[in-house]
Formats: structure tokens, sequence, C-alpha cells
């Protein structure tokens, strides 16, 4: 089995917030790999990575950063596969990392979700391979749609709530 999606986060004190994204991935049955790589402690093996990552067969990049938060960028302008950033929350409520990663250069995108917010990348992601995969394009449909009849399972529960002066 060979990744198609890489996960990399800037060290391991990342994992519990880049573990949804790889949960994601898991759940549509999308082979990733995950690694720690830093734009600052090991910028060869990250120009390494990037550089290789196309040629590897890595189609979708989800990079995790805190505080100055630059791999997702460093990485992006080293590859044409599509770099998604994950800023963490790792000082100042995340907003450094968001910016960092946010405020790219023209001719460099990174898609970047919200502050902690790999679950959504590892949908991004996924949303990403189904432009060319039928049978994931299925699976994310089915997800949506059980996502919306959550709501509607909630809003009848909520029908259920009774207070004095609650209306409906």
């Amino acid at each position: 089995m060979k990744p198609k999606v890489s996960i990399i986060m800037g060290s391991t004190s990342d994992l519990p917030i880049m573990e949804k994204a790889a949960k994601i991935l898991n759940d549509f049955k999308i082979p990733f790999e995950m690694n720690a790589l830093s734009a600052h402690r090991t910028p060869d093996a990250v120009e390494k990575f990037a550089k290789s990552a196309q040629k590897n067969g890595i189609e979708v990049i989800i990079a995790g950063a805190g505080m100055a938060a630059h791999l997702p960028g460093v990485i992006a302008a080293m590859t044409i596969v599509p770099v998604i950033g994950v800023p963490i929350n790792a000082s100042l409520n995340g907003l450094d990392a968001l910016l960092a990663i946010v405020q790219m250069p023209p001719g460099i995108p990174v898609a970047t979700v919200g502050i902690d917010g790999a679950q959504n990348a590892g949908i991004l992601a996924v949303q990403i391979l189904a432009t060319a995969d039928e049978k994931l394009k299925k699976a994310l449909t089915d997800y949506k749609e059980d996502l919306k009849s959550k709501i509607v399972k909630a809003n009848d529960d909520l029908a259920k709530v009774k207070f004095e002066f609650k209306t409906n």
C-alpha cells in the first residue's frame, strides 16, 4: 500500500490534533503516512520530503504547525502537490500560526483550515482526491448526507425538550 496523503507535523506534540486528520483518512480507506519534520530544526529533511513527494505518489500534503508555523509554506514552496495547513494552538491562541500559514506570498498557496482544524484538513484532502475517484466521491457524498441526518435527528431530539416558555 502506497500513501496518497502525507500528514506532516512540526513535532509529535502536535499528534493529538493531527491524528484527527488521520482518523478521517483511515475512515475513507485512503493510504497515508505520518511524519514529524521541522522547518527550523530539520530543514534539509523538509526539503528532501517536499521535492520528492510527487515522485513518491503523494497527492495531498496536510502540514500542521504551531507558533511561527513555517512548515506548510516551506513545503508548498518546494512542491506542486496541494498543501493543506493546520494552524496548531501552541501560543497566542493559535493566531500566530494561523497568520503564518494563511499569509503566503503570490504563487505559493497553502489551503488553510481553522486553528486545530485537522479533521477538516482530512475532509478537504478527501475532497481533493475525490475529484478523480468516483468511489471516493460516493463515500464522501454518503458522509455529507450522514452529517445532515445527524442534525435532523438533533432537532427531533430538541423538540422533545420541554420548558415552560419554550415555543417549539
